[in-house]
Formats: C-alpha cells, structure tokens, sequence
C-alpha cells in the first residue's frame, strides 16, 4: 500500500494531536510514597527487621507479580499484628494493597499478585498492636518479554 503526500501528512497530524490531547502516564514521586507511609504509621518512622518481603527478584510479567509478606510476632492478645501495608514506589498510586490482622488470625502472613509498571521498589510496612512499626525493602525489575535486565 503507497500513501500519498497528503495522507502521510494527514496521519502525521493525526498522531500527534492524538498523543497531545492523550493523558499521560504518571508514576509515582518519592513524596506520595513517603506520605503514604507517614500517613499508615501515624507519622512514626518505620524500623528495619521483623518483616519478610518475598518477591522475585526479576518479574518476568509485570502484570501478575507474586508477593507475599510475613511478620515475626507472637500474635497473642497482648502483642500482635495489626495491619500490613504493601506499597509499590514507581506505581502511579503507591499503595497497592493492606492486611489486617488479630491475636486470632495466628500468623502474619499474606501472599497477593500485584501489578507493577516498571522496575521499582516493593516495600512492606507493618504496625503492631502496641503502636511500633516495621519496614522492609525489595527492588523488582520488571522485563518486557522476559529478557532480563
């Protein structure tokens, strides 16, 4: 198929009234995460330790990404999990997903798929029942195709 001067230039103005008026994807800032954080926490700074992320280390598929999350505590009725929030930094909003727990639930452990939109960090913040508050940090790369890198 030949395209004559006017039609190229027709699809030519046509592409780029079409990516002009198209809204664009926004990612997430440090600050919205730090927010969110913040706002979860009560505005305590969150420790590292006593929180396990389990994600895989290159995500072939972005869409359908494993995670799963599990915090170390007694889980009685005078120590216990409250609530677990996983975040993705790069994520147009960054909260992904929250758990709740109690002294009944028995262990602190939840498993999910998450979408990611890019390489990014996947972090799990944990509040127990006494107030204090848990961190832990994993990068995901995220491949097109499952090539690596």
């Amino acid at each position: 198929m030949t395209l004559t001067r006017r039609q190229t230039l027709g699809l030519t103005a046509g592409t780029a009234a079409f990516l002009a008026l198209s809204p664009r994807l926004t990612f997430a800032a440090t600050s919205d995460t730090e927010a969110a954080i913040k706002a979860f926490t009560g505005g305590a700074t969150p420790t590292a330790g006593t929180v396990s992320l389990d994600t895989p280390e290159i995500a072939e598929n972005g869409n359908t990404v494993p995670v799963g999350v599990s915090v170390d505590s007694p889980m009685t009725s005078d120590n216990y999990v409250a609530s677990v929030l996983i975040l993705a930094d790069g994520n147009p909003n960054p909260a992904v997903a929250t758990f709740h727990f109690s002294a009944m639930s028995g262990a602190a452990e939840a498993k999910t798929r998450i979408r990611l939109a890019k390489t990014q960090n996947v972090i799990a913040v944990a509040k127990m029942s006494d107030g204090s508050t848990f961190m832990d940090t994993k990068e995901v790369k995220v491949t097109i195709g499952g090539c690596g890198g």
